[in-house]
C-alpha cells in the first residue's frame, strides 16, 4: 500500500527524474484522457521526457482535442523513471497491455479522485472531494507554481467538465467553477470547446439511444430505470468507444427515478455495469462494490459475469435491496 504524498513532495519526484510514463484507465473518459494530455504537456514544458499509455484508443468524440495524438497504445517493453496512474481506482483497470510494457523498478505515483481508490503504489495523492482528477492536477499546477500551455488548459477543462456532466452533477462546487473561470481567463473557448465535446456526434450514436431506448425498463415502483446493450446491437450500429458517454444521464432525469443502470454485454462475455444514483442515501459504490466495483456514491461500476439476462438480474436485485431503507 502505498503512502500519501503532499504537492512538495511529488515536486522532488518530478524535480529528481526525467524520464515519465502516463497511465490511465481502460475505456478512458473525458477525464482519463485529458488528465494524461493535461499532464504530458504540462511535465514536458518543464523538459522532461514523456510518454502517455492507454490500453484503449482515444474514443471518437476526444479526438479533436490537442494532444490526443500523442497519447499511445501500449507496444513492446521499455523503461522509465517514474510511472504516474491517474484517475484509475485499481491497478487491474489500467490494463495487461500498459502494464505488461512497463519494465525495471519505477516510482509509482497513484493521483486519483475514486473514493474506491485501491491505494496501490508507492506514493498516493488522492482526493475524494474533487470533481475530477483533473481538478487535482490543477490544483497541484497552482500550488506548485508549474507551467500551463494551452494544450494542458483545454485538457483540464475537458477532464472538469465531463467528470461533472457539464458542472450539472452534486460533485460540482465552488472549487469547480473558479477553475473554470480561470481556465476562461486564460483564453480558453468555452463555445468553440463545448461544440466539439457536446454537439458534434456523429450519427451512429442516435442509432445507438435509439437501440437502448427499445431495452429501456422502470421498476414498478419507478425507482430504477435501465436499459441492456447487447454485442449484436453493438455490432449492428458500429458502435465505437466513446459513443455512449452522457447517455446514461437520460435515465436519471426521469422524474422520480432514484438508481439508473446501463447493461453492456462486453466481447469477452463479461457484462459492464455502470450506475448513477440521485440520493446520497443510495451510494452506487457499494453496489458495484458487490461485483468487484466501484467508483464514487453517485456515479460508480463494474464488471460482472454473464450472460447478459442474469447480469441484469443480479443488478436489479442489488439495487432493490440498497433501495429498500429509504424512504419513496
Amino acid at each position: 500500500m502505498g503512502q500519501p504524498i503532499t504537492a512538495s513532495g511529488l515536486s522532488e519526484i518530478i524535480s529528481a527524474h526525467e524520464h515519465f510514463v502516463l497511465l490511465s484507465h481502460t475505456r478512458p473518459d473525458g477525464d482519463a484522457i485529458g488528465s494524461e494530455v493535461a499532464l504530458k504537456s504540462v511535465l514536458e514544458e518543464m523538459g522532461k521526457s514523456v510518454r502517455a499509455l492507454n490500453e484503449d484508443p482515444v474514443p471518437d468524440n476526444l479526438l479533436f482535442l490537442d494532444g490526443t495524438e500523442g497519447v499511445e497504445r501500449p507496444s513492446g517493453a521499455f523503461e522509465t523513471e517514474v510511472v504516474i496512474a491517474l484517475d484509475t481506482a485499481n491497478r487491474e483497470r489500467l490494463g495487461e497491455g500498459c502494464l505488461a510494457a512497463l519494465s525495471g523498478e519505477p516510482i509509482w505515483v497513484n493521483i486519483d479522485h475514486h473514493i474506491s481508490n485501491e491505494n496501490y503504489g508507492d506514493h498516493l495523492h488522492i482526493d475524494p472531494a474533487a470533481a475530477a482528477t483533473g481538478e487535482i492536477l490543477y490544483g497541484l499546477i497552482q500550488e506548485l507554481n508549474w507551467p500551463l500551455p494551452d494544450t494542458a488548459r483545454d485538457a483540464l477543462y475537458v477532464a472538469l467538465s465531463t467528470d461533472t456532466g457539464s458542472f450539472q452533477y452534486s460533485n460540482t462546487t465552488i472549487r469547480t467553477h473558479q477553475m473554470a473561470a480561470d481556465l476562461v481567463g486564460r483564453g480558453l473557448d468555452v463555445a468553440a470547446l463545448t461544440a466539439k465535446l457536446y454537439h458534434d456526434y456523429p450519427y451512429r450514436r442516435v442509432e445507438l439511444l435509439r437501440a437502448l431506448l427499445e431495452t429501456m425498463q422502470i421498476s414498478e415502483d419507478g425507482r430504477i430505470a435501465w436499459w441492456t446493450l447487447s454485442r449484436a446491437t453493438k455490432d449492428r450500429v458500429g458502435m465505437q468507444a466513446g459513443d455512449s458517454e452522457g447517455l446514461i444521464d437520460i435515465l436519471r432525469a426521469i422524474q422520480g427515478v432514484v438508481v439508473c443502470g446501463f447493461v453492456e454485454e462486453m466481447n469477452d462475455g463479461k457484462v459492464r455495469l455502470s450506475l448513477r444514483s440521485k440520493s446520497s442515501a443510495v451510494s452506487v459504490c457499494d453496489i458495484c462494490a458487490q461485483f468487484g466495483g466501484g467508483g464514487h456514491a453517485l456515479a460508480a461500476g463494474a464488471r460482472m459475469r454473464g450472460p447478459l439476462q442474469d447480469a441484469e438480474a443480479r443488478f436489479l436485485q442489488a439495487a432493490q435491496t440498497a433501495l429498500s431503507p429509504v424512504n419513496k
